[in-house]
Parts: structure tokens; C-alpha cells; sequence
């Protein structure tokens, strides 16, 4: 596995271990997964830098020798990258699964959006992704290599900021609604963003092992079974903390300008996509049912960070 320590390798190698699998974790250093878990004792761990790999060009022989049954590829970024993994290994796998986004999708249009609308991405990330989406199933559909694609939204989870109610990460906003301060958000707050607890990604990947047969060729969603407007989101957490919500909604330029560049571009990033995703194909065709709805999943995260004294 490829980023097995990462957010939904927390949940997905203990779940791997326990069904009989021989993990092998690939990565740049040993760090440790967000949650401890005894299966980790079980794990072999392989240390490689595929950045360094890949412009040696060596990186795909290098899994190849690992004779693996199955990849899982959580931290490929660019449609390089997916070549030269899966030329390496074409003939030598039983499956391959890639980790996406939601974002290859570009703005929603037509919601609930399904796995079979149009591409229509953005952006640096949501252009590659949807580039190694569209290689790697052609690649299955037309020369039989045995691809994956899973979508996940925003993950959440204890062990990191999540994406907060004025669409970024900064998670002085939670703190701001904690005190009962006022929040702006830009517009009338109706953009939509969908979460997705990371045991919920680590679920359909499992799950998706589990059906081969249904999931080889096919693209899934990830994600909660719905998604939440900013709106929504703030006044539901202004309720966890016992405030009355105290919301102001401005035009984007004043939205911009309080919050600052970074946190509003990443802001604009979010909003402009607006995910809505529907999960009807993964709960059709793997069985795939999320344990955590958005609020839930992001409950757990915030208060991983009153534990932690970041609210």
C-alpha cells in the first residue's frame, strides 16, 4: 500500500490485516498511522522516495519486485506518475486501486452528482486526477489492467484540521463559533461541501477488494450519504458548543479581505466546486454503507481538537 500511514491508511491497513492480507506499507519514512492499532506490528515496511524514484524512472519496477496481489495508491498526484506505475505492473496484478477526488468532477451541475456525468475539472489537482481517472480506465476497459478509481470528499477524522464551516482549514473558525463570535461567510452561505470520514474511504476501498468483478473499470464516490451547505454546517456547530449561530453573509471581495489570501483562495477552491455526490453506485454495486453522515464524522474531528486544546 501506497501512503499507508496517511489518513485512510489509519483505518484501511488494520481492516486489510484482520481479513488474512500480507500488508506491505511503501513510503518516504516511517511514520506513524493517526490512530494506533495492534495490526501495525503485522506490517512490513518499505521505505522509498517515489518522487526521487519516479525521475529515476524506477519507481514501478520497484513495487513490481514487491510481487504484490494488490496496489493501493493513495499519494499519486499527476498522470505521469500513474503511467509509470501501471506499465510496471500490467500482467503483474490481480488489482489496482486508485485514490481520486470528488474535484475531477469540476462545479456540480445536475445534484446529486453521479460517477457517469461529464469531467468538466479545474485546477491542478482535479485536472491531474481526472487524467489518471480517465488513463487507468481505459487502460482496464481496453487492455484489461485491473483499475479502481474511489473518489473521497473532504476527509475528516481525529488527527487533523478538517475543512471548517467557512471553507477552509484554519481551525481558529471553530473557536470563533465555540466563543459565539460572528462568522462571516461569503454570499448567502450555500455553497455545498461533502466530508467523508476516513474510515468510511478505507470501507469502499476494502470493499471494493472484496467485489472485484463489480469494481475493476468503474469509478466510485467516497463520501458521506450527503453533503452540507456552510450554512448548515456553521449553525449546526454553533449548536455543539451551545451558541446561538451568529452569522453574517457578505459579498466575496469583503469575505476575501477579512480572511486573508491563503485561507479565501483555499476557500474559493471549495466553494466553487461545490461537491454533492451521490453514492448509489457504490451502495448498488459494493455494498458500500457509510457509518458516519458529514456532521458526525466532523463531530469526531472537532473534538479530537477541544482534546487536543486547538479550541
Amino acid at each position: 500500500m501506497l501512503g499507508a500511514s496517511g489518513h485512510v491508511g489509519t483505518y484501511l491497513v488494520p481492516r486489510m490485516v484482520e481479513a488474512g492480507y500480507e500488508v506491505v506499507a511503501v513510503s518516504r519514512g516511517q511514520r506513524e498511522p493517526y490512530q494506533p492499532h495492534g495490526a501495525w506490528k503485522q506490517v512490513q515496511q518499505v521505505m522509498i522516495d517515489r518522487t526521487a524514484a519516479e525521475a529515476a524512472g524506477t519507481f514501478g519496477a520497484q513495487i513490481r519486485d514487491l510481487k504484490p496481489d494488490v496496489v493501493v495508491d493513495m499519494i499519486c498526484f499527476t498522470l505521469e506518475s500513474a503511467q509509470q506505475l501501471a506499465e510496471a505492473l500490467k500482467g503483474q496484478v490481480q488489482h489496482f486501486l486508485h485514490c481520486g477526488t470528488v474535484w475531477v468532477h469540476g462545479p456540480s451541475v445536475q445534484v446529486p452528482t453521479t460517477e457517469a456525468q461529464p469531467r468538466t475539472p479545474f485546477g491542478e489537482y482535479g485536472t491531474q486526477k481526472a487524467a489518471i481517472e480517465s488513463y487507468l480506465l481505459d487502460q482496464a476497459r481496453r487492455h484489461g489492467f485491473p483499475a479502481t478509481c474511489l473518489h473521497p470528499g473532504h476527509i475528516v477524522g481525529p488527527g487533523w484540521n478538517p475543512l471548517n464551516p467557512a471553507g477552509h482549514f484554519d481551525p481558529a473558525v471553530f473557536s470563533q463559533i465555540a466563543r459565539g463570535e460572528e462568522l462571516l461567510l461569503p454570499h448567502f452561505g450555500l455553497e455545498t461541501v461533502h466530508h467523508v470520514h476516513a474510515d468510511d474511504v478505507a470501507q469502499i476501498f476494502f470493499r471494493a477488494m472484496q467485489n472485484w468483478s463489480t469494481s475493476v473499470g468503474e469509478s466510485f464516490h467516497a463520501v458521506s450519504p450527503g453533503a452540507v451547505t456552510l450554512r448548515g454546517y456553521a449553525e449546526t456547530v454553533y449548536g455543539w458548543f451551545g451558541q446561538q449561530p451568529n452569522l453574517r453573509f457578505v459579498p466575496w471581495d469583503e469575505f476575501a479581505a477579512a480572511t486573508g489570501e491563503s485561507d479565501a483562495q483555499k476557500t474559493w477552491e471549495h466553494i466553487a466546486h461545490s461537491p454533492n455526490c451521490s453514492i448509489e453506485k457504490g451502495q448498488r454495486l459494493l455494498g458500500y454503507q457509510p457509518r458516519y453522515t458529514s456532521f458526525e464524522g466532523i463531530y469526531e474531528s472537532v473534538q479530537w481538537l477541544v482534546a487536543q486544546g486547538r479550541i
